[in-house]
């Protein structure tokens, strides 16, 4: 994915844009991709797991826990890829009234809901470590299989971590693309 071309300024902010965004765009978009990835390797157990229980079940052989474990690689199906979903536009947006408004209105919007998802991705990601932390002192194990689920809570905190970078240099982006507006 080529990083946005942006033009170098004798200010600070354009230094930064020079230097810094590209570097985030890769950062992001090579950890985006390797988090996507394990997510498919994820939705491929996920997928293993419930079949293998659904042919096992009428010979009587039910898998134990799979349930636990469907519900485990559940959550990293959906987390481990949002950071790539972000990048690729996948997630569903609309935009009915981001039509009739002006390119720089747009730009100006873009910024704002991208610096607002990404505390709000930032507060659930602390929130998650908090979670995992506490899950995790309490000695908290899984009902059927007994597995200690913490580490399934960290990962999700740290995907929206992730997601938050991601959408920092969108912001960032954003900021850019409004300014050179301006010029």
């Amino acid at each position: 994915m080529p990083p946005l071309p942006l033009q170098a300024s004798g200010t600070l902010f354009g230094r930064m844009e020079t230097m810094m965004i590209p570097t985030l765009e890769r950062i992001r978009y090579e950890l985006s991709k390797w988090f996507s990835w394990l997510g498919g390797v994820a939705l491929l157990s996920l997928t293993g797991i419930a079949c293998a229980n659904m042919l096992m079940r009428p010979l009587g052989a039910p898998i134990t826990g799979a349930y636990e474990l469907v519900g485990f690689f559940g959550a990293l199906v959906v987390a481990l890829p949002l950071g790539y979903a972000q990048i690729t536009r996948s997630h569903i947006s609309v935009d009915i009234l981001a039509t009739r408004y002006s390119k720089k209105t747009n730009r100006i919007m873009n910024a704002i809901s991208s610096f607002s998802c990404m505390i709000f991705f930032i507060l659930v990601a602390w929130q998650s470590a908090i979670y995992a932390t506490t899950i995790w002192k309490r000695g908290e194990t899984s009902e059927t299989l007994r597995i200690i689920y913490y580490p399934f809570v960290y990962v999700v905190a740290l995907c929206c971590l992730l997601l938050a970078l991601v959408l920092l240099v969108d912001f960032l982006k954003s900021v850019a693309l409004i300014k050179k507006g301006d010029k």
